[in-house]
């Protein structure tokens, strides 16, 4: 099984989230960083050009052999669904259309939903901007994982494991920790999605399809573009909670690397968040950050330190009575 992890619960601390604080110091410092807030002119036409590419892929798979299936779906289809899956993060921002148009952020959303193949764009943005605005809250941050998780996967053996599950983790852990009730948009973007998996495989057989939703599970697991879900919360360094990453993959993930940056400005799409990082150097310069996921996964997987939960954790607004799960 391996080393056992030394941690037996989270790191329990008793400050709010430190991002808001980090934002006003910042702006006040340089107001110019409000130029940089705004949608990104050229996300929707990246998000329709890696649709494309991917139905050209589904049009070739649909005849080859199924290890070049695997292998395809794991280094090239796998890479674009998780670089949609992070376009759909910058979408639940509004960072397309602005935060004037948030239905055509959520309809190019569930458009680029179609080649990872599964429905989650309409789900994720309502429970990703709940980990924005309380991260760390052990009722309403869902991306912390659960304290099932932390007991089962405390070895190095099990820590595999559980890398090699994290999209399902990720998936349903909202659903049993803090189930919210479905929405008309959830189940367009369900319907839409069912309805473009059957015509695929009605026309060009399950192949395309197992490539589409096999990519993306290989993709956002035991991956090297899957480090980021690792580098961006889990306390490598005690006392840090938040860690940007600098490294190559930043140019096909949409700058999500960049998560100081982006949790201290989440109105500034990832294209820019450079440029923040550029302005107040200082801000970021000297504190904790990753240059490789591929270590970021080794490390997480093989040092007894890090684990499920090596995760700050805050009182939840929820059980102090101060904030409802509808919010």
């Amino acid at each position: 099984m391996g080393a056992r992890v030394t941690r037996s619960d989270f790191e329990w601390v008793y400050t709010e989230e430190p991002h808001a604080t980090r934002r006003k110091e910042i702006l006040a410092k340089y107001p110019e960083i409000k130029r940089l807030m705004g949608c990104d002119p050229m996300l929707k036409y990246i998000v329709v050009a890696m649709v494309l590419v991917q139905l050209i892929a589904c049009y070739f798979i649909k005849d080859a052999s199924w290890t070049t299936l695997v292998i395809t779906a794991y280094c090239f289809g796998g890479v674009i669904n998780h670089s949609m899956t992070l376009a759909v993060h910058e979408i639940s921002h509004n960072l397309a259309f602005g935060h004037s148009k948030p239905m055509r952020n959520r309809i190019l959303g569930i458009f680029g939903n179609l080649i990872i193949g599964v429905p989650q764009s309409v789900t994720f943005k309502k429970y990703h901007l709940d980990h924005h605005r309380y991260q760390g809250d052990c009722d309403l941050d869902m991306d912390i994982p659960s304290k099932l998780e932390g007991k089962l996967f405390a070895h190095t053996f099990t820590k595999l494991i559980w890398v090699i599950l994290q999209p399902f983790f990720y998936a349903l852990r909202p659903l049993f920790l803090n189930p919210k009730p479905p929405t008309v948009l959830e189940g367009i973007n369900f319907a839409v999605q069912l309805t473009f998996n059957i015509l695929l495989v009605y026309f060009w057989g399950a192949k395309p399809l197992v490539y589409l939703i096999g990519g993306s599970l290989l993709a956002m697991g035991l991956h090297p573009v899957a480090g980021h879900f690792i580098s961006e919360h889990y306390m490598f360094k005690k006392g840090f909670e938040t860690y940007s990453y600098y490294g190559c993959l930043n140019a096909i993930t949409f700058n999500v690397g960049y998560h100081m940056e982006h949790h201290d400005f989440p109105s500034v799409p990832g294209s820019r968040l450079p440029m923040v990082k550029k302005i107040a150097a200082e801000y970021y310069d000297d504190i904790p950050h990753h240059d490789s996921w591929i270590r970021v996964l080794y490390d997480f997987i093989t040092d007894p330190d890090i684990g499920p939960y090596a995760r700050i954790k805050r009182k939840g607004k929820v059980s102090n009575g101060l904030t409802s799960k509808e919010n």
